[in-house]
């Protein structure tokens, strides 16, 4: 039954290949449906949109994606599956929602403070196109996983805030007594090695475990979306500063069959398009949170906090002590961690200093003000 099933899926993958190039030899254009793991009232979904235009196009009609909203075809967590084995062309989602796959997933997405070598964002970008990062990446799909996908990262989110509070906290010690909800995985064995009692829920779960009182603050992505959540209308309490997802990147993820069938111009243009997304979603990402922040302190009276000082080299020890541990477990992920270190303990003395120019510019801007 199972050699069945495998010979299926492989005629039904020769088949989707065939298409493509009867449809693109008799000037038809390659119909991909991409799903994505955000609702389309999600800022991330209107960037997916104009990360799909941006390929039609480039490819002048010839490549025709049409952007899909999580659940349309199947869950959110069964993405990458759903791609492997061609049920949907594309999907969008983030590496670690497969952490349940392989712990490793994380590190690509979302290396929880830097991977505890103090990367930012950009730096972690740097990593993935400048250092080991893209091709650790492919292999972990194609040999780790095991999977028929052709991946790209596309969207750099981050930093995800620390999030929303019932009330104020002034220390680490205030924030173990509530109960928080945290990413699942990697992540949320960070906050409990801390002492903090994390709770992993979806998204659609959130406000209404907020409202009952099951939980006692949350983070979800970013001032614009948690807007669109209405975490607002339930605590007014607002952290900015989080390293939990100090960098967050948005991947698309194409099956390769699909991909391999493409001709080589259209290929680049995907690689192209992932490029631009990820410039974009920087500019995109200042103008749409800095709105949503002033129309919450505004409109909504929240109050927005600076993370207590203490978090921060808490959560980088028990970052360390986390990620050391599954290391010791797993020779990729140790792989891809060392990877990581070893970049960041280059990048991240020059990229700080870099980045206390920009600080101590705005803080002095702020002063005048």
């Amino acid at each position: 039954m199972m050699w069945r099933g495998l010979r299926t899926l492989a005629l039904g993958l020769v088949a989707v290949t065939m298409l493509t190039a009867t449809a693109l030899a008799q000037g038809d254009p390659v119909k991909i449906r991409l799903q994505a793991a955000v609702p389309s009232a999600s800022i991330y979904h209107e960037l997916l949109q104009r990360y799909a235009d941006r390929i039609g196009k480039m490819s002048n009609g010839r490549v025709s994606i049409e952007v899909l909203p999580d659940g349309a075809i199947v869950p959110a967590f069964e993405i990458l599956d759903a791609v492997d084995q061609g049920i949907v062309e594309a999907g969008y989602a983030w590496t670690h929602y497969w952490s349940g796959k392989h712990p490793a997933a994380g590190l690509f997405s979302n290396p929880m403070a830097g991977a505890g070598s103090g990367m930012d964002q950009l730096s972690h970008v740097s990593w993935l196109l400048e250092g080991e990062g893209n091709a650790l990446y492919k292999r972990f799909y194609s040999e780790i996983l095991g999977v028929d996908v052709e991946p790209f990262m596309v969207q750099p989110m981050g930093p995800d805030p620390l999030g929303w509070f019932a009330r104020p906290i002034e220390s680490v010690a205030d924030f173990q007594k509530l109960k928080y909800r945290s990413p699942p995985g990697i992540t949320g064995e960070i906050f409990k090695e801390m002492g903090i009692a994390a709770v992993g829920l979806p998204g659609g779960e959130i406000v209404p475990s907020a409202q009952r009182g099951v939980i006692d603050a949350a983070e979800w992505i970013g001032p614009a979306d948690d807007l669109n959540l209405g975490l607002n209308a339930v605590w007014k309490n607002y952290y900015l500063q989080g390293l939990h997802q100090s960098t967050d990147v948005g991947e698309v993820i194409i099956n390769k069959t699909v991909f391999d069938g493409l001709p080589a111009d259209i290929q680049e243009m995907f690689r192209t398009a992932a490029l631009a997304s990820m410039a974009e979603t920087y500019a995109f990402n200042v103008a749409r949170n800095a709105q949503a922040i002033v129309k919450l302190r505004e409109e909504f009276g929240v109050e927005i906090r600076d993370t207590p000082p203490d978090f921060f080299p808490e959560f980088v020890r028990a970052t360390n002590v986390v990620l050391d541990r599954y290391a010791a477990q797993d020779e990729f992920f140790k792989e891809v961690l060392e990877s990581q270190r070893k970049f960041g303990a280059v990048s991240v003395p020059y990229w700080t200093k870099i980045l206390d120019l920009y600080s101590n510019l705005g803080n002095a801007a702020l002063e005048k003000k």
